[in-house]
Order: C-alpha cells, then sequence, then structure tokens
C-alpha cells in the first residue's frame, strides 16, 4: 500500500492528498506554487488548504503571500488516525447509548458540536465566496459588517445576490456600515428587506451567519476598488466566538443611525440624525428623594402589608412636589438637568450642520469668514479674528446674562461656533482648536486656531 493509498483511506480526497504529500517535501509554499505541482488552479488548491487547516494537518503564515507547511506524511497519517479514533470512539459510545436506550449527554453534544475550527481566507475573491456560501447556508440570520467600502466589492461579487436571495426567503439579514458619498446609491442594490445602519466609528469588515460562523477581516487593500489581492480574512466556526461578535456588534448597532437619516448627508446635504443629549452622572433617585424632602430610607426588606397606607399612598401631593410644578424651566436644575449643558450640545449640533453646508468652501479663511457672516446676520453678536498673539477668533455674545431666572441661551450660542469650529476642524484637518476664557468685558470668550503649515 502506498502513502497515497493510505491517506486516501483516512479520508482525504485526491487533491488533498497531492497537496499533503507536496507540502511535506517542500514546506513554505506559496498556493500559486502549489497549485502548479499539483496540477489545478489556485481557487481549488486554495479551497483544499483550507479543509486541510480546519483538520489541523496544513498551517500558514500571516505572509503577503501567504505561505503554508505540512509535517511530515507519517506525522500526518498519525494526526488523521488520531481524528478517526475519536469519530469512532463517539460513534460507538453513541451506538452504546442507543442500544441502552439512552440519548447523548446535552453538554457531550455542545463540547463536540462547539470545538473552534480556524481557516485563513486570502484574497478578496475568496472571502466572498464564503460570504456567499454563508448566506446560502443561512437558515436563521446574517449580519454583514461593511465598514467604508465593502458595499462595493459586495455589489460587484455573485454573493450579493446569494444574500438577497437569503433575505427573500425569510433570512434577517442587518448590514452595518459607514456610509460614504460615493457608496450610498449602492445600497440600493441590496433587497428592501435587509435593514441597514450607518456607525461614524466603524470600519471594519466580516461577517456573522446564525452565531456559528464568523469571518473577519485581517487585512485589506487601501484601494478600495482594487482586486484585493491583498486581503485576507479569518474564518472560524464556534459558536462561542460567533455569540462574542454579535454581542458587540448589538451594541454598535443599537447607537447606530438608520440608513434613511444618515444618506441624507448625502442625498439631501443636511445632519438629520437623532440628537442625544448627556446628562451629568449622578444617582437621579438619591436627587429627587433629596428634592421631594423624602427622609425615610429605603427598606432593606419587605415590610408587612398595610391596606390603609397602600390607599392613602397615592391620594396626597406634597408641598415639594407643588413648588416645582410652578418654578417653570428653572426647575429642571433640581433634578440634575443643566440647561446650560444641555443648550450648549444643542448649539453644537446646529454648529455641525452649520459647518456641513460650507464643507464645500476649500479656504480656512474663506469658510471662517461665510461663518461670522452668517453668526451676525443670525444676530447672534459679533465675530472677529486677530493674530496677535495667535490667530484666534474673538465672541461677543448678544446676551450672556447670569441671572439664574433667565434660560442661559449664551449657552446655545457658544456652543453653535464651537460646533461649528470642531465639526471642520477635526484632528485629522491639520488645525489645532481650543477655548479660552476672556477676562476682557467685552470679549466673552477666544477660540484659537493653531493652523499647520
Amino acid at each position: 500500500m502506498t502513502w497515497e493509498r493510505l491517506l486516501m483511506d483516512a479520508g482525504l480526497s485526491e487533491r488533498e492528498v497531492n497537496t499533503v504529500m507536496v507540502l511535506s517535501s517542500t514546506p513554505n509554499m506559496k498556493a500559486s506554487e502549489i497549485a502548479k505541482k499539483i496540477g489545478t488552479t489556485r481557487l481549488d488548491a486554495y479551497n483544499s488548504l483550507e479543509r486541510l487547516q480546519r483538520t489541523g494537518i496544513v498551517t500558514s503564515t500571516a505572509d503577503r503571500p501567504m505561505r503554508f507547511s505540512s509535517p511530515s506524511i507519517n506525522e500526518v497519517v498519525s494526526h488523521l488516525i488520531e481524528i478517526n479514533k475519536e469519530q469512532l470512539s463517539r460513534m460507538e459510545e453513541s451506538y452504546g447509548n442507543l442500544i441502552a436506550g439512552k440519548e447523548t449527554s446535552s453538554f457531550e453534544q455542545e463540547r463536540v458540536s462547539d470545538e473552534p475550527k480556524f481557516a485563513v481566507l486570502k484574497e478578496r475573491v475568496h472571502i466572498l465566496k464564503r460570504v456567499e456560501k454563508m448566506a446560502e447556508d443561512a437558515e436563521e440570520s446574517l449580519t454583514l459588517v461593511l465598514g467604508k467600502f465593502g458595499i462595493l466589492q459586495l455589489c460587484r461579487n455573485p454573493a450579493l445576490a446569494e444574500v438577497n436571495s437569503a433575505a427573500e426567503r425569510g433570512i434577517v439579514i442587518r448590514v452595518l456600515a459607514q456610509l460614504d458619498r460615493r457608496t450610498t446609491r449602492f445600497y440600493g442594490e441590496l433587497n428592501d428587506l435587509i435593514e441597514i445602519k450607518h456607525s461614524d466609528d466603524l470600519d471594519a469588515q466580516g461577517a456573522v451567519v446564525d452565531s456559528s460562523e464568523v469571518i473577519q477581516y485581517l487585512n485589506m487593500e487601501e484601494n478600495p476598488v482594487g482586486r484585493g489581492k491583498e486581503d485576507a480574512a479569518l474564518f472560524v466556526e464556534s459558536e462561542t466566538f460567533a455569540e462574542s461578535q454579535l454581542n458587540l456588534i448589538d451594541a454598535i448597532w443599537e447607537e447606530a443611525i438608520p440608513f434613511e437619516t444618515a444618506s441624507k448627508r448625502f442625498t439631501e446635504k443636511k445632519i438629520v440624525d437623532p440628537l442625544k443629549l448627556t446628562l451629568d452622572s449622578m444617582s437621579f433617585l438619591e436627587r429627587i428623594r433629596e428634592v421631594l424632602e423624602i427622609k425615610d430610607n429605603l427598606p432593606e426588606t419587605d415590610t408587612p402589608f398595610n391596606p390603609d397606607a397602600f390607599m392613602a399612598s397615592g391620594l396626597e401631593v406634597s408641598e415639594a412636589r407643588r413648588e416645582l410644578e410652578s418654578g417653570g424651566v428653572q426647575s429642571l436644575s433640581a433634578f440634575g438637568i443643566d440647561l446650560t449643558s444641555l443648550l450648549r450640545q444643542v448649539g453644537n449640533r446646529i454648529g455641525q450642520e452649520l459647518a456641513f453646508s460650507l464643507k464645500d468652501i476649500d479656504g480656512n479663511i474663506e469658510f471662517l469668514n461665510e461663518m461670522m457672516d452668517w453668526w451676525e446676520y443670525a444676530g447672534l453678536g459679533k465675530l472677529s479674528y486677530d493674530l496677535d498673539p495667535d490667530f484666534h477668533i474673538k465672541v461677543e455674545l448678544s446676551n450672556s446674562s447670569s441671572d439664574s431666572e433667565s434660560l442661559p441661551l449664551w449657552s446655545l450660542d457658544d456652543g453653535i461656533i464651537e460646533g461649528a469650529l470642531t465639526e471642520r476642524y477635526t484632528p485629522e484637518s491639520g488645525v489645532l482648536v481650543s477655548r479660552v476664557e476672556s477676562e476682557d468685558e467685552e470679549e466673552f470668550c477666544r477660540y484659537k486656531l493653531i493652523i499647520s503649515q
């Protein structure tokens, strides 16, 4: 009997046997070299290498291009014998349990089914081929993480048709991406049943199917419309890992913005994303107990039921509660709701929208002039800039009253310019923006802009 016959009897295909025979004598080979040696295509060679990796026979490096190796034939056969022994042992145990009228323990079933399997996928065409198969085999759900340009790659591959087909047959499909003006229109090629959301902070790519299999990109070509020869991804078959990935995706999904809303930035040139305001951190239960002058502590254990007290509890309104009702918007501060902070956050959003509307103005000085013109036209005060000691914008607000009974609109105004500048000048822009309180009575504050050459 030959080694080839022995390997085939152990369960390997002819192409896999030829691959092992080549690698056992010549390690660290590229897939193209292996394909040439065994007389097959590179795609077929990759498919064989992937299965051999999943069974633990072949190892690979993360180099570019990836290189593959195999232990000696003796070690390969020994490894396959151990695998077959384990499979035979499980079959014998299951057979014995069936004869004895017993069922295999759920713990043993879970242990066997969730043994993780790993494979490295090289080149975009092979990664998307796996995505296509995941969509084809999906039974419940498929989540695609497309980053910034993944939709371009999906729409240029047969995987798109399989994803749409899965949606039509009832598979729940979600797409989490980072929209870009160059890619927004391509999402129209997805089936209407697919839910799409946008996240500003997401640039990764991958996929999760049925809480069982995961694709996670390890490397992507810088050119999003290239052929993806340098792309590489890790394929993991493990329920535990898949569930942890889904938990992470779900956390981002909860905060992400629906496609219809996010796409308005590029279709209507408007920012209409939901505005989420932040309140100060505190125990709001303790705060309201203080406001309503509740002295009694909450019981640590169950107390005897008193029907009279239960019936009377909803009949009285405390004097402190009545005072709050008549206190107007300023009473909000009693609950820890700082109007100054909230109005500044609203102002930030208005400023962001203003900067977005002026985004086509290239020059820094030209942008600042247009922003100042709008500011004064809106009657928010006066803005001017000076070069001494650094380039800065001087802010004079129309009303910065510190009267505790007044609505602090000065905070809204100041938030607008802050939002406009921080939206325009991101950390990557080469312009550092800082806000400085002013001691000058006529000058409310100033924003210093350090512009790198």
